[in-house]
C-alpha cells in the first residue's frame, strides 16, 4: 500500500549543461558558495574570504580611474602576422577569437586618467586575453604609453596580469621585455615615478621585466607571482616549491614587494603614493 504520492512537476527543470552557468559560484577559497552578481558588486572578491578574483581591463580601469576620466590611447595599433605562427590553429585565428571572447582588441589597454584627482598615464593588462601575454602590440602600447608620460610629466601606473611572453611571437615578444624596460629607465631619468600592480598571475616575462622596476611595486593578496610557475617547475626539475612560495604574501616576506593592498583599498593607496611621489615642479 502506498500512503503518497510523488506528483510530476509541471514545471520543467532543464541541466545545467542545457542551460549554461546558472549564475551561483563555489568559492575556490573557502568552498562558500556565491552569486555572480554579489561578486561583481564586490569587486570580484569573495564576501566570506575575500578571496581576489581575477579582473577584467575594463573592470580593472573602472575601479581605479576616477568616472568618466579615462582616455584610451594608441588602440590603433594592431596584431600583425609576421612570422605566419601556426600551432593547432592560425596565430591570426587566435587573436580574432580572444578579441569576441574579451570584447578588447589586445591583451592591455593603456591611456591616461585621473586618480584621486591626480593625472596619470595608466596601462592595464587582461588575462583573459590570451592569458595575458606580452607581444608586440603590448609592448609598443606600454612604451608608448611610458614615453607619452615622460613628454606631459605624469607618473606611471601598470596593473600586470600575464602568462609571460606570448609565444606565437618568438623573439619579437621576448624583445618587448627590453623596450619597455628601457623606456621605465628613462622615466626614471626624469624624476617621474612608477608604481607597479602586481595581480594573479603575474609571471615569466612580464616578472622579468617591466613588472618588477616599480618604485613602489604593490601585489593583490595571494597572488601568483613568478617567473616559471609551480607546474613548470616540478615538471622540469621534478621538484616541489614549498606551499606559497611564490605567493605576494612570501614575496612581501623576503622583500620583493612593498606592500599587499586589498583591491577596496588600492585606488586610495595608490593616490596616497602618487601623492609623496610625483615631483614638485609637476
Amino acid at each position: 500500500m502506498r500512503f503518497f504520492s510523488r506528483d510530476k512537476p509541471k514545471i520543467k527543470v532543464q541541466s545545467s549543461k542545457k542551460d549554461g552557468f546558472s549564475g551561483w559560484l563555489k568559492c575556490t577559497h573557502c568552498t562558500e558558495l556565491i552569486h555572480t552578481n554579489e561578486l561583481e558588486k564586490n569587486l570580484n572578491c569573495c564576501p566570506k574570504c575575500s578571496y581576489h578574483y581575477r579582473l577584467t581591463a575594463k573592470q580593472r580601469i573602472e575601479a581605479l580611474a576616477d568616472s568618466d576620466s579615462f582616455q584610451e590611447m594608441f588602440q590603433e595599433i594592431k596584431t600583425a602576422d609576421p612570422l605566419q605562427f601556426i600551432d593547432s590553429e592560425k596565430y591570426p585565428e587566435r587573436i580574432e577569437f580572444a578579441r569576441r571572447k574579451t570584447d578588447i582588441d589586445e591583451a592591455v589597454i593603456v591611456g591616461t586618467c585621473k586618480i584621486e584627482g591626480i593625472e596619470a598615464a595608466l596601462g592595464v593588462m587582461d588575462f583573459h586575453f590570451m592569458g595575458g601575454s606580452m607581444g608586440s602590440v603590448v609592448g609598443e602600447r606600454l612604451t608608448r604609453m611610458i614615453e607619452h608620460a615622460i613628454c606631459h610629466r605624469l607618473p606611471v601606473v601598470i596593473v600586470a596580469s600575464s602568462g609571460g611572453a606570448r609565444m606565437q611571437e618568438s623573439t619579437l615578444s621576448l624583445m618587448q621585455m627590453a623596450k619597455t624596460s628601457s623606456a621605465l629607465a628613462r622615466l626614471s631619468e626624469e624624476g617621474l615615478p612608477y608604481i607597479s600592480i602586481l595581480t594573479n598571475p603575474t609571471t615569466g616575462g612580464v616578472t622579468a621585466s617591466f613588472a618588477s622596476l616599480g618604485d613602489i611595486i604593490i601585489a593583490e593578496p595571494k597572488a601568483l607571482i613568478c617567473f616559471a610557475g609551480p607546474r613548470v617547475i616540478e615538471q622540469t626539475i621534478g621538484q616541489q616549491l614549498p606551499e606559497g612560495a611564490q605567493k605576494s604574501e612570501f614575496l612581501l616576506k623576503h622583500g620583493m614587494i612593498d606592500c599587499i593592498v586589498n583591491r577596496h583599498d588600492l585606488k586610495n593607496k595608490l593616490a596616497e603614493c602618487l601623492f609623496y611621489l610625483i615631483p614638485a615642479d609637476n
